[in-house]
C-alpha cells in the first residue's frame, strides 16, 4: 500500500489532494491549551475556545472537499480546563494529559476572560462538534473512548478523567458504514442456557430474565460473550470484540470502547492507540481505499490503514514527527508500505 506523508500545514497540504479522493479521515487534532510542540502555526494554541474551534472547522472543510461523498470522519477530542491564573497553568496540564508530545503549554492568558471561571471544564469537544454540525456535517455519533489505564491526576476535588470523544461526522445524509466489520460479541448473562426466544420466555416456560426456576440451572452450554451457533470460535484474546466474532455475527458496535493507552517508547508521549484507530478504518473504508490524516502525529492513522490495506495520506506540521512516522511505518511493513515523504 502506498503511505504518503506531507510535512507541513495540513490546511495548504490538503489543497494539493484531488477533491473527492479520500474514503475516510481519522484523526486526533491537538487538544486546546495541553501541549507546545515547537512548531510555528501550530493549532491548540489559541487565545480563546473560540478560535480554535474556528481553526478546526477551517481544517474540516479542506477535508470535506477531498472526502468523497459518501465518506466519513472519525475525530477523537480531548477535552482541558480553564487555565489557573495564579501559575499559567491547567490542573490537567499539570497532571500531563494530552495527546501529543511537546512541553506542557504555560499560557500567560487567563481564560476566564472568555466568560468561564477559573478550574471550569472547557467542554471543547462539544463545542467542536456543534460547530462541526453547523458548519453542515451530520454528526451520526458520539463515542466515549473509556481508558482502563488513564494517565494519573493529582486533583482531589473531582473525579480523574478516564475518557474522550470520537466523533463521527458524514459528508452526507447517506454514506458508507461497515457494521459488521466492527461488530461486537454478545454478552451472555451467567444464567443464560442458551434457549432463550423472543418475547422473553425460554422452552421451559420461565421467564428469560431470571433463567429457568424449574431447574435453577445456570448456564454450561455455550461461551460467554459469543452467539451460540457460534460458541466454536475463541474468545479474542484483549477483549476488544472485534476479533472475537467472525465477520456479520454479534451485537451492532455500542458507543462505548474500552481500549487500554499503548504508549509509543520512541515518541516520549501517549499516542493514539491503533485499535482505536483500526475500529474507525474498519467501519468507514473498505480495502483499497485511502485514508487521511491530517494531524499524523506518529503515523499511527498510516501504520494501521497499511496493515488493512488501505492507502493512506498524512499531514504533519512537525519535521521530527514525519521522520518519527517514516520510521515506524517501515519498520511495522518493510516488505509491504510504500511509504513517501512530500515537503
Amino acid at each position: 500500500m502506498t503511505i504518503q506523508i506531507l510535512t507541513g500545514d495540513c490546511r495548504a497540504m490538503m489543497q494539493t489532494l484531488d477533491a473527492e479522493s479520500v474514503q475516510c479521515c481519522v484523526t486526533s487534532p491537538p487538544y486546546f491549551n495541553l501541549r507546545d510542540y515547537g512548531v510555528d502555526g501550530q493549532i491548540g494554541l489559541e487565545p480563546t475556545p473560540e478560535a480554535f474551534v474556528a481553526a478546526l472547522v477551517e481544517v474540516f472543510r479542506e477535508v470535506r472537499r477531498v472526502l468523497r461523498p459518501d465518506g466519513t470522519v472519525w475525530l477523537n477530542l480531548g477535552d482541558s480546563y480553564v487555565t489557573n491564573p495564579g501559575n499559567g497553568r491547567s490542573s490537567d496540564e499539570r497532571a500531563g494529559l494530552g495527546n501529543g508530545g511537546g512541553r506542557p503549554h504555560r499560557s500567560a492568558a487567563d481564560k476566564s476572560g472568555c466568560g468561564l471561571k477559573p478550574k471550569d471544564l472547557l467542554m471543547i469537544p462539544a463545542r467542536v462538534a456543534l460547530a462541526l454540525q453547523a458548519d453542515g456535517w451530520w454528526l451520526r455519533s458520539d463515542t466515549i473512548w473509556h481508558k482502563p489505564n488513564p494517565m494519573p491526576e493529582s486533583v482531589t476535588d473531582r473525579p480523574t478523567s478516564a475518557h474522550e470523544h470520537i466523533f463521527l461526522l458524514a459528508k452526507s445524509e447517506r454514506y458508507f458504514y461497515d457494521a459488521d466489520a466492527i461488530r461486537e460479541a454478545e454478552s451472555v448473562p451467567d444464567w443464560d442456557d442458551g434457549s432463550r426466544v423472543f418475547g422473553g420466555v425460554n422452552k421451559h416456560g420461565a421467564n428469560a430474565q431470571h433463567g429457568d426456576r424449574t431447574t435453577g440451572r445456570r448456564a454450561t452450554s455455550r461461551k460467554r460473550g459469543l452467539p451460540p451457533r457460534h460458541a466454536q470460535y475463541p474468545e479474542s484474546s484483549d477483549q476488544s470484540g472485534l476479533d472475537a466474532v467472525p465477520r456479520g455475527v454479534g451485537r451492532n458496535a455500542r458507543n462505548v470502547w474500552t481500549i487500554p493507552t499503548k504508549p509509543f517508547p520512541e515518541a516520549h508521549f501517549a499516542t493514539f492507540p491503533p485499535e482505536l484507530a483500526e475500529r474507525c478504518i474498519k467501519a468507514g473504508s473498505k480495502t483499497g481505499d485511502t485514508v487521511l490524516d491530517p494531524f499524523g502525529g506518529a503515523g499511527t492513522t498510516g501504520l494501521v490503514a497499511d496493515r488493512l490495506g488501505r492507502h493512506a495520506v498524512l499531514c504533519e506540521l512537525n519535521p521530527d514527527y514525519v521522520a518519527l512516522a517514516e520510521r515506524r511505518i517501515r519498520r511495522d511493513a518493510p516488505l509491504l508500505a510504500d511509504t513517501r515523504v512530500t515537503a
